[in-house]
């Protein structure tokens, strides 16, 4: 999940379109899920469909959204990959979505799919605690949501920035949610924030400048997703580890649509088949550590570790039509009246 400025993305979707071979089709994702696994795609999605070009803008989930959102009189992306769900249902409901029923339809759970088909779900994405091994061994980790709060992390824990940040929108509003879900306020939640905020060193723009820092122990602790540490360490060799929280964390479903108004429907279709296909998801498990939605993937082409998940996981219960419906109120609260605070 990513961060340029709209202005120079959409230069450089000009510039790009300029230079592409005029006798190419061009199809245009918007995607959260980073260089390394949009790289790959765009690679083997080209190799599967000669003659078309995938181009693809790597951005945060909100930034998405709202680019679409400003886009709807004239649609410059033809997919939008990856964000999490409540995101799409806002999208859904502001008509921004184009209807379409995959060939996988019935193999996924009716809480990862719209009703009326404009998104479907793809990965599930449980959130961890992060730390550098390097200079934190396991045992004295933060083992709980709560134990980030210790005042020895003062000025040791590094954040994405949550307003971009699908993930981290999506760890603040369930930490939040803890309370409200019993109180119906989210004072308890807001209060938690601050003694966050007292502790975080810098919100960062984006989950490479998160991980580089990490890295070099600018920070020793944030909160992230857990397939984006995997492949941090598995293809940078970063030293990091991670908690699955005792309480529970959040395993929030990453999802994918067509924006409505596309020019290139089919293709946009194409590309949906394609990255949610049983191959590209077996590969998105094995070498990207995402955790496939569909239900009918042989378990024994699964990672081990995503076959333990449901023992080693311990889910959150969230309702997400909350989240959908609160977050953007908790997220402006926080940026008013928390963000930066705990210093003062």
């Amino acid at each position: 999940m990513r961060t340029l400025p709209l202005l120079c993305l959409t230069i450089i979707l000009s510039v790009t379109f300029a230079c592409s071979g005029s006798n190419k089709q061009i199809v245009t994702i918007y995607s959260t899920h980073g260089k390394e696994v949009l790289t790959e795609y765009k690679r083997l999605f080209e190799q599967a469909h000669p003659g078309v070009e995938m181009q693809y803008v790597d951005m945060g989930s909100q930034e998405a959204l709202d680019r679409i959102r400003s886009e709807r009189a004239n649609p410059q992306a033809d997919v939008w990959w990856g964000a999490p769900t409540t995101m799409f249902s806002q999208a859904a409901g502001e008509g921004l979505l184009q209807a379409y029923k995959p060939s996988w339809h019935d193999k996924v759970d009716k809480e990862a799919c719209d009703a009326n088909d404009l998104w479907y779900g793809t990965y599930k994405t449980p959130e961890v605690i992060v730390f550098n091994r390097e200079a934190i061994k396991r045992e004295e980790a933060p083992q709980d949501w709560d134990d980030v709060l210790d005042p020895k992390w003062k000025g040791k824990i590094i954040i994405r920035d949550p307003f971009a940040s699908g993930t981290m929108r999506t760890i603040f509003a369930a930490m939040i949610y803890r309370w409200y879900k019993d109180s119906g306020s989210p004072e308890q939640g807001y209060d938690w924030l601050r003694k966050l905020d007292a502790n975080t060193k810098e919100y960062v723009l984006n989950p490479t400048l998160l991980s580089q820092k990490l890295a070099r122990q600018e920070g020793l602790i944030t909160l992230w997703n857990m397939p984006d540490i995997e492949t941090f360490r598995a293809q940078y060799n970063y030293p990091f580890d991670y908690v699955l929280p005792r309480s529970g964390t959040p395993v929030l479903i990453e999802g994918i649509a067509i924006v409505k108004g596309t020019k290139n429907s089919r293709l946009a279709e194409q590309f949906y088949e394609f990255v949610n296909s049983e191959e590209s998801l077996i590969l998105a498990a094995t070498k990207f550590y995402r955790i496939p939605v569909r239900k009918d993937l042989a378990k024994d082409r699964l990672p081990e570790w995503i076959r333990n998940a449901e023992s080693t996981i311990e889910v959150m219960p969230v309702d997400w039509s909350v989240l959908e419906e609160k977050t953007g109120e908790w997220m402006k609260y926080w940026n008013s009246n928390i963000r930066n605070q705990g210093a003062k």
